[in-house]
């Protein structure tokens, strides 16, 4: 129950439903020369476990981890949005090519780079939580040392690579289509 509730939507349900003993976190503790390393390995090992929390402390990870899920958003949303305008303007205009094939190629482009580099990897099933107001109210976050940690939560991602794998379909499908009728 715990786990559906943090895995919905974060605008709509607040955080403090999460179970602070399922929350992973990766304290930031110099004890040695390598802790870079075992920070690392310590995410590797809350990502694997499919913690519904994450909490990284160290800043260099913690912004790291930030980066590589916004750039997978990034692609993500790139290729809707161009799928999305590529099947519009293909609609719109058929006799103009030049207006709809660029689009459906940056929208199988972003997808397919998405497929390749970020589908399999533990971290597009979080994404970065960053109301600190709501954060700040919470038990578990009293006892960090460090005053802006990562936040990751785990989500359910099948509906964005459903969507984007289906316009990207669609728009290269049609493009081709048009393609295939314009210069036969």
């Amino acid at each position: 129950m715990v786990r559906e509730l943090v895995a919905r939507d974060l605008r709509c349900f607040p955080l403090i439903f999460f179970n602070p003993e399922e929350a992973a976190v990766i304290r930031e503790v110099y004890d040695n020369e390598n802790a870079h390393d075992v920070f690392a390995e310590e995410l590797e090992r809350a990502l694997d476990a499919s913690a519904p929390v994450i909490v990284i402390e160290p800043h260099r990870l913690g912004d790291e981890t930030a980066r590589w899920i916004a750039v997978g958003n990034c692609l993500h949303k790139t290729a809707v949005i161009t799928g999305i305008g590529a099947v519009a303007s293909g609609l719109a205009w058929p006799n103009y090519p030049y207006t709809w094939t660029p689009l459906a190629a940056v929208s199988f482009f972003c997808t397919s780079l998405y497929t390749v580099a970020w589908q399999f990897d533990p971290c597009v099933k979080y994404q970065v939580f960053t109301d600190s107001k709501r954060l700040s109210n919470l038990p578990l976050f009293s006892t960090l040392s460090s005053t802006s940690p990562v936040v990751l939560v785990r989500t359910d991602d099948t509906r964005t690579k459903l969507l984007h794998c289906s316009v990207t379909l669609a728009a290269t499908a049609l493009a081709a289509f048009k393609l295939y009728r314009l210069f036969r």
